[in-house]
């Protein structure tokens, strides 16, 4: 696997021009829609909703990516909603590593007493940043390749938007949360480095069929393209137990098969985890990757009681 790693570095910083999915992977994405949709919305005044998310993916593999998010969201009022997001991502034990700050608005649109459409956008930082230092190559014919002579560090510039239409019952949502295709590695040492971050767009939906009142069935799908790419399909089932325990199962396309489950420690906090068994030849240098998600509620309002934990 680290031959496979480092083929796709030199790919990557030599004179080709290679595009792939390059946003993280969520499994959980059903509960970390703040990272991928600025315009997502809660509808919970006086309520701060926020999250915690890791992600080790295809652990046991060489330089396998490592990925961790944050994120705040609260309503002002009926109309606006504020978020905070961020996420960390690593390659190759901190060879490459990518950090995203953002800050998210979404306005709220009430088509009828139950119906709501949120328009959003997001904007802020990405830092990206390379260390070769302890990089080992296994071939010595590339011991002195002057494209792993010195480490990257630049800040980029990047927004991005989303639309969201929801009830209690359902979600559609589409979004492109980076609208620039940022060039990260440039020209350095006469070397043209192609290393542009394709735009990535976002579809997901999910509804809620309430079976009796004890168990609710929530099928949800996300599907995820770039330019010159496959498309990225997730397909998930989940049932939720007395609104307190949750379980489920979902099909990532011709490439992994994953197993979730979460529960609430008490009615403000959830915390979750789903595992995904690698389908594809990938499968053959890894053991799977494992997901961790933490989310919370807190009421800053005097006058608010909380009432039942969100669905999705």
């Amino acid at each position: 696997m680290r031959k496979v790693l480092i083929l796709l570095f030199i790919l990557s910083l030599k004179s080709f021009h290679c595009i792939a999915q390059q946003d993280p992977e969520f499994s959980q994405y059903m509960y970390n829609m703040s990272v991928i949709n600025p315009a997502y919305a809660t509808n919970d005044v006086g309520l701060v909703n926020g999250g915690l998310l890791y992600r080790a993916q295809w652990v046991g593999a060489v330089g396998s990516p490592n990925t961790a998010t944050a994120f705040l969201r609260t309503s002002l009022n009926e109309r606006v909603e504020m978020g905070l997001s961020i996420i960390h991502d690593e390659i190759g034990d901190g060879a490459l590593t990518e950090d995203n700050a953002y800050a998210d608005f979404a306005y709220l649109l009430k088509l009828d007493n139950e119906l709501f459409l949120s328009l959003g956008i997001k904007a802020g930082l990405t830092s990206f940043s390379t260390r070769f230092n302890d990089f080992q190559l296994n071939s010595g014919g590339f011991s002195s390749d002057p494209a792993f002579a010195q480490n990257i560090n630049e800040i980029f510039l990047n927004f991005g938007t989303g639309i969201f239409l929801f009830n209690d019952d359902f979600y559609v949502g589409l979004s492109v949360p980076n609208f620039l295709s940022n060039r990260h590695l440039q020209e350095r040492n006469g070397l043209t480095a192609l290393g542009s971050e394709g735009i990535h767009g976002f579809l997901t939906a999910g509804y809620i069929f309430s079976i009796n009142e004890n168990l609710k069935f929530k099928p949800s799908c996300l599907v995820k393209g770039v330019s010159n790419a496959p498309l990225s399909t997730d397909v998930n089932a989940n049932f939720l137990f007395n609104e307190r325990f949750e379980i489920g199962a979902s099909y990532r396309w011709d490439d992994s098969v994953i197993g979730m489950a979460n529960f609430d420690i008490t009615e403000n906090i959830r915390i979750g985890y789903s595992y995904d068994y690698t389908i594809s030849n990938l499968g053959n240098f890894n053991s799977g990757s494992h997901e961790i998600i933490l989310l919370f509620n807190f009421n800053i309002s005097n006058t608010r009681r909380y009432s039942s934990p969100r669905f999705f």
